[in-house]
């Protein structure tokens, strides 16, 4: 008869938050991506074109009641 071993039971992990947090800074400098290059200034009356749907228009001007 063959014997198979029970499921391991869901434990919770082994790692604390600080610990997990202290990794992720520790491995945060391995990760650094390059800054993308500034994007060179558009003269206004260049743009030209520009379609902005009638409601986000108003999601828009609504968010001043919101806004600083």
């Amino acid at each position: 008869m063959t014997q198979y071993p029970a499921p391991r039971e869901p434990q919770e992990s082994d790692f604390s938050l600080a610990e997990l947090c202290g990794a992720g800074a520790r491995m945060a400098p391995h990760w650094v991506t390059p800054a993308a290059p500034a994007a060179d200034p558009v003269s206004p009356a260049l743009i030209h074109g520009v379609e902005v749907p009638a409601a986000s228009a108003r999601l828009i001007a609504a968010t001043s009641e919101y806004g600083a």
